[in-house]
Parts: C-alpha cells; structure tokens; sequence
C-alpha cells in the first residue's frame, strides 16, 4: 500500500550503543541497594521505591524480592532489572553484599561491561569491597565510585581519594565535590556543570535538587555558602587542580582511573546527576574472548552465556529461569542455535525481559541484554548458546566449600519436594549436594553459613519443606575427579571424610589443618600420599 512506512528492524550495531549492562557492588550496609532502588526512581521504572511503574499500576518489586531478604534487610541473591534512560537500555544487575554469597557476586560480574563500587563515606574501603573489586581488576571491568551517605558523619574527601588509590591502586578522580559533612553537608560542586548541586531534606519519592548556577570565584555562590565553606571548597578545587588527576576515558576503561562521585542515595541527593554520568561512562557491550578468537558484539551471529540460574522467582510462575546475558547478534524468538555442551541443536524458548521477580515476554534482544529463558532442564550455569559454528566463552569462576552440614525433611512425607528443591537449589549455585554410599541423608557444601540458612528458608516458603541441620566438622573439599583412591590407599581414614558430587565424582571431605596444601597440590600421587601420611 502506498503510502505507508514499513519500520525497518533496528541495526546491531546502533542498538549495541545504546546498550549500558552493569553491576553495583560494595560492603553490606554501604548503600548499595538504596542507590539501586533510587537509580530506578530517577529513570522512571517506579514511582517510589519498591513500586513498579508497570501497565499504569503499582506493583511490589523490590529488588531484594526473596523472604530471607526483606526479613534480614541483605541481599542474598543477585537481581537483574532492565529500564530505558537518557537514550539508553540498561540491564542493571544487583548483587548480594554479603560475603557469604561471593560466588553469586563473582558470576554477575561476568556478565557485566561496568562496575559502580558504591562506597560508606565513614568507612571508605571495606573487605568486601576490596575482594569484589580484585574481581573487577582480574576480569578487566572498569569501575565508577559513588560515595554515599555525605549527609551523615564521615571521612575527608581528600582521604577517601588517598585510599582509594592507595589500597585499589587506580586513580580517583572526582566529579563533583562536597561542600561540608554530615550536619554541615551543604551539597557539591559540579566541575562539570560549574555550579552547586544543593542539598536539602526532601519528601520520599520527590526528586527536585535546587541548583545554584556558578563558578569558583562567583560571589553568588559565596552568598549562598557562607565565607567558611566558600574558601574550603576553593582551597579544594585549588588543591585537586594542581595534585589531582585529570579524567582521561581511556585510562578510565583500561581501570587506571574511577570516576567518584559524592552524593547520599537515601535523600535523593546526586543521584540524577549520577544516572547522566552512567549513560555517559558506562561501556556498552565489549568484544569477548572464546575459543574460537574474540568474538565482536555488532556480529551478525548471535552469541550469549547462561551466568545464573533461578527457580521460583513469581509464584505464579513455580519454574526455573536461566539468566542469559547476550553477547552478540540478535536474539530472537523461535531461533535455533547451537549448545556446545550437549552437542546439540535446540530451538531457543520465548525470553522473558526482567524486573526483579516480575517479567514479560520479549521477542528480541541485543548484545547488553539479559534476558531469562525458562529452563526445562537443559542449561546450566555457564552454558553458552551460538549461530554458526560452536564456541564456548571462558569459565564462570567457582569456589571450594567452606561450611559443610548434614540436612534432613523433618516430615517423612515431604521428600519429594525435599529433593526437588535440593536439586533446583544446587542448579542455581545456591549450595552444592554431596552423597555418601551409607548415608541416606545429603551434605551441604557452602562457601559461608548464611548459605544454608538461605537454604532452609527457601526449602520451607517455596517447597513446603521444614529441615533440620546437623553442622559437620570438615574445612574443605577435593575432588579427586578422574583418580581411582580405594586402589591407592584405604578407606575410610581418619579426619577425611568421602562423598559423591551429582556427577558422581569422588569428594575427599578433609577435617585436618593440612588441607589448605592438599587444595593448592594439582597432582593426584601428591594427594594420595598426603592423605595416606598425615590421615592414617
């Protein structure tokens, strides 16, 4: 027909650049899943924290969705939410704080192109912090900071910066500056903007920052400071002029550089300005390693891997959904692609977009997407999905167990849901599941103990299912994949205890002090020989 303009299906290469995927990380109790809240408030994906913008009505979506969260106020398991801003898509993935659930937080972080280190203007730099953002560094992920909670007794500017450097050993660089701590907190200076961002105590929901046009040497902004913190902010600038860092992007992408913000999340201070800066800095989808060379995201061959697992996520929904991050190409509905770990053709299921535990089906998506597909069984945790001929990204990182416990159905009549629940739970990297020939009864292996009580309240909100644990006394795991012990020494011995994985790969469970060795040797005879001497 005449007349009519047929739309023309949107360009990889243009939606790879509109496309923003990152993770926020800190400390617990730094901040980190206010911002996350408040990030959404400002993009317009709810209309207060923990409602949905969705179909003109407000529905609950916080991003810590599960029980144990909202009960304990932690984040225990990572969330993915996909919102529009400024011209970009991002596909924000928030993970847990706690070091319990590091394994969790490491995999996300596979998935990402930017990290935001959210940081406790009173603490700076925590032991989590350091260790999620040695990951960064391993991985190559650049970092922005964003200091919070600047309306609240803290820390100087100057030495937060010195430690930044100091202990992550990159360059911080700020982009604005506070004018004043805790009851004096004034608001910041904009270096870019060349004005005063100023602070005041606003409703919850409202979002208006006052804002005081100006340079360093107007008057106006003396006006509006007062002398005492006007000639600070002065002598700040002066000082971060002449022994300050300039902002350089490459710098900032090769991780020699973070960008640091000042603001407070909980009153909605910085927080706009911070969410520009994001679709400024952010890196859009990057090339990936793979077996088969760098794999470039504008490619017409749809690539992506699967980096987190989750079953239950909406009651109305009791299924298990695989989180897919895409690498490159275009996902579509319906397609049929390759899964090199099975050896096998399947046609991909419908994707569902996500919002913490809400989710609508899409019929495409772009590299920088994560979209969920439901899994039927057929993917697991690291998964990779191609057109054209097979490839496999790098490993997701995985960690030995730490925290070792017997568990059992305190009801006989509830082990299939028992066991149900089990096995999804360990799809999802929750916990892994050991066996022992003689015992009926399976072993939880977790990296810390909050991990089992995640476990058990799951098992009991979502499968019905009460437990009862039994603390066991091992330190740690090895596996002896591929070994044949029972013909080099004799079983059982003592302080090494021994179970199957659910691949039915020989686990030595190992009580003494000398495990830590036995962990680092990669030589089976070295193994044995240690177990046999220091066991027997």
């Amino acid at each position: 027909m005449s007349g009519v303009n047929n739309p023309q299906p949107p360009t990889i290469a243009r939606e790879v650049a509109r496309r923003r995927c990152f993770a926020i990380i800190s400390h617990p109790d730094a901040g980190k899943t206010t911002l996350t809240e408040k990030l959404l408030l400002y993009a317009g994906a709810i209309d207060l924290a923990g409602a949905v913008r969705r179909k003109a009505q407000q529905r609950h979506a916080r991003s810590d969705w599960m029980e144990i969260e909202q009960a304990r106020g932690i984040s225990v398991t990572s969330t993915a939410l996909q919102f529009e801003y400024g011209g970009c898509r991002f596909n924000l993935l928030d993970t847990p704080g706690h070091q319990d659930f590091s394994e969790d937080t490491y995999r996300v972080l596979t998935a990402v192109d930017t990290a935001v280190m959210v940081l406790d203007a009173a603490r700076g730099v925590e032991p989590q912090t350091l260790k999620l953002f040695a990951v960064c560094r391993d991985r190559g992920v650049p970092v922005i900071t964003f200091v919070n909670k600047l309306d609240q007794p803290g820390r100087e500017p100057m030495e937060l910066l010195d430690e930044i450097e100091k202990v992550l050993g990159m360059a911080a660089v700020p982009r604005n500056w506070p004018i004043g701590t805790g009851p004096e907190f004034q608001g910041v200076y904009d270096f870019d903007g060349a004005g005063v961002l100023r602070f005041e105590r606003i409703a919850r929901g409202e979002r208006a920052v006052p804002v005081i046009p100006g340079t360093l040497d107007d008057e106006r902004l003396r006006d509006a400071l007062g002398d005492r913190l006007f000639t600070s902010l002065q002598d700040d600038a002066a000082l971060l002029d002449g022994a300050g860092h300039q902002f350089r992007p490459d710098a900032f992408r090769a991780g020699r550089q973070t960008p640091v913000y000042f603001g407070s999340a909980l009153n909605n201070f910085g927080v706009g300005e911070f969410l520009d800066a994001l679709c400024d800095l952010a890196l859009p989808p990057m090339p990936r390693a793979s077996d088969r060379g760098v794999i470039d995201p504008s490619s017409d061959e749809f690539s992506g891997f699967v980096f987190k697992i989750q079953a239950n996520m909406d009651p109305l929904h009791r299924d298990s959904m695989a989180f897919l991050r895409v690498v490159s190409g275009r996902f579509e509905t319906g397609m049929t692609v390759e899964h090199p770990r099975l050896r096998r053709r399947l046609r991909l299921p419908r994707a569902h977009r996500i919002f913490a535990r809400e989710r609508e089906t899409t019929e495409e998506a772009f590299p920088g997407d994560v979209v969920g597909l439901v899994n039927p069984g057929l993917f697991i945790i690291g998964d990779t999905v191609c057109e054209g001929a097979p490839l496999r990204f790098p490993p997701l990182p995985h960690f030995p167990p730490e925290q070792f416990a017997r568990v059992r159905a305190k009801a006989v009549d509830k082990q299939k849901g028992f066991q149900k629940g089990l096995r999804q739970l360990e799809e999802e990297g929750a916990i892994q599941v050991l066996r022992e020939a003689e015992r009926r009864d399976p072993i939880l292996a977790a990296v810390g103990e909050l991990q089992f009580d995640l476990v058990q309240s799951r098992l009991s909100s979502e499968y019905g299912v009460e437990t009862h644990l039994e603390p066991l006394p091992f330190r740690s795991a090895l596996w002896l994949a591929g070994a044949e012990p029972d013909a080099e020494i004799a079983w059982p011995l003592r302080g090494v205890g021994r179970a199957h994985d659910r691949e039915g790969r020989l686990v030595a469970l190992i009580e003494g002090s000398w495990a830590e060795d036995l962990l680092r040797s990669k030589n089976p005879d070295r193994i044995f020989t240690h177990l046999a001497t220091n066991a027997s």
